[in-house]
C-alpha cells in the first residue's frame, strides 16, 4: 500500500464517522421509531444496519458509475446532489405522515368513561378505548422499514465521491475498492454505535404522557430532520 492510499484510508475513516455524526439524518429516525414503536434491540440494530447499507452502496455505484463513464467530479456531484434533494423531501413527507398517522392512533387509544345499566337498575361507570392502539403500532410496521430504506437508498453519502476519485484518477482500481469499504464500514458502525447508546440510554427513560404519543413525536422529529436537509443545516 502505498503512502497515498494510506492518506485516503486515514481520510475515509475520519470523514465516514464525522459526516455521520453531524447528520441527525443517520440516527434519528431508528431511535425515534424503535421507541415508538417498541421494537427489540436486534431489531433496531438490524433495520439501522440494512439501510445503512443501502446508504452506502447507492453511493458507491454512482461513484463507480461516473469513473467508468470518465464523468467530471461535478457531474457525479450534481447527481448526488440532485438524489439527497428528492431524499430530503421524502424523508419530511414521511415524516409528516408517520405524525398525523401517530396523532390519529393516539386519540383512538384514548380512554372514555361510560355508564354501564344493569338488569336489575344497578349501574357503574367503566373505561374503554375505541381501538386497540398496540394493533395499530403493529399495522404501521409493515411498510415503515420500506420507507426508511428507501429514503436512504435516495440519500446520498456526499463526502465519498472526491475521496473515490483520487484512486480511480491513478488507475488504482484497488484503491477504489478499498478507500469505499473503510468509509462504508465506517459510516454503518458509526450509525450502529450511535443508535445503541441512545436505545439503550431511553430504556431508562419512563414519561406516561408521552408514551401515548411517542409516534406522533417521532414523526415530528424525523420531519424536522427533513426540513433541516432541505434547509442546509
Amino acid at each position: 500500500m502505498d503512502k497515498e492510499i494510506g492518506l485516503l484510508l486515514i481520510t475515509a475513516l475520519s470523514i465516514g464517522s464525522f459526516h455521520t455524526l453531524i447528520g441527525p439524518d443517520h440516527y434519528l429516525p431508528f431511535i425515534m421509531i424503535s421507541r415508538a414503536q417498541q421494537w427489540t434491540y436486534k431489531k433496531t440494530l438490524a433495520v439501522t444496519l440494512l439501510c445503512g447499507l443501502g446508504h452506502v452502496l447507492s453511493s458507491i455505484l454512482i461513484g463507480f458509475l461516473g469513473i467508468t463513464a470518465g464523468l467530471a467530479i461535478g457531474k457525479v456531484k450534481g447527481w448526488e446532489g440532485f438524489r439527497g434533494d428528492i431524499a430530503a423531501f421524502l424523508l419530511l413527507g414521511f415524516g409528516l405522515a408517520y405524525m398525523f398517522w401517530g396523532i390519529k392512533t393516539a386519540g383512538r387509544g384514548k380512554l372514555h368513561s361510560h355508564d354501564h345499566l344493569h338488569y336489575d337498575g344497578t349501574s357503574h361507570e367503566h373505561e374503554h378505548a375505541h381501538a386497540n392502539i398496540h394493533s395499530h403500532i403493529h399495522e404501521g410496521r409493515k411498510t415503515t422499514f420500506w420507507w426508511l430504506f428507501i429514503i436512504f437508498v435516495l440519500g446520498p453519502c456526499e463526502p465519498l465521491i472526491p475521496i473515490l476519485m483520487y484512486p480511480a484518477a491513478r488507475h488504482n482500481t484497488g484503491g477504489v475498492i478499498l478507500v469505499a469499504s473503510v468509509f462504508g464500514l465506517t459510516t454503518m458502525l458509526t450509525m450502529a454505535l450511535l443508535v445503541s447508546l441512545a436505545y439503550f440510554g431511553m430504556k431508562q427513560l419512563r414519561f406516561q404522557f408521552l408514551e401515548r404519543y411517542a409516534n406522533a413525536l417521532a414523526g415530528l422529529v424525523i420531519a424536522l430532520s427533513g426540513v433541516a436537509i432541505i434547509l442546509g443545516l
